[in-house]
């Protein structure tokens, strides 16, 4: 996922995105230590994904805090 395409999602969609990134990781995970992951690039990419999301969201909240104060 770009992060211009993060930056363009509403709060309402980075959070569901973030939940769905949240439980397909969890999955990754538990293909991993099974053995059954063929491509453990996607456990890196799944997580870079996330961290993009909190850090447009963290953003999001700290400008709404800056315009109220």
């Amino acid at each position: 996922m770009k992060s211009k395409q993060v930056l363009e999602m509403t709060d309402k969609e980075l959070q569901d995105k973030l939940n769905e990134l949240k439980a397909e990781l969890f999955s990754l995970r538990f293909k991993n230590a099974t053995n059954q992951l063929t491509n453990p690039m996607l456990l890196v990419e799944t997580r870079r994904d996330i961290a993009r999301i909190k850090t447009v969201i963290r953003q999001r909240e700290l400008a709404r805090a800056k315009n109220e104060g």
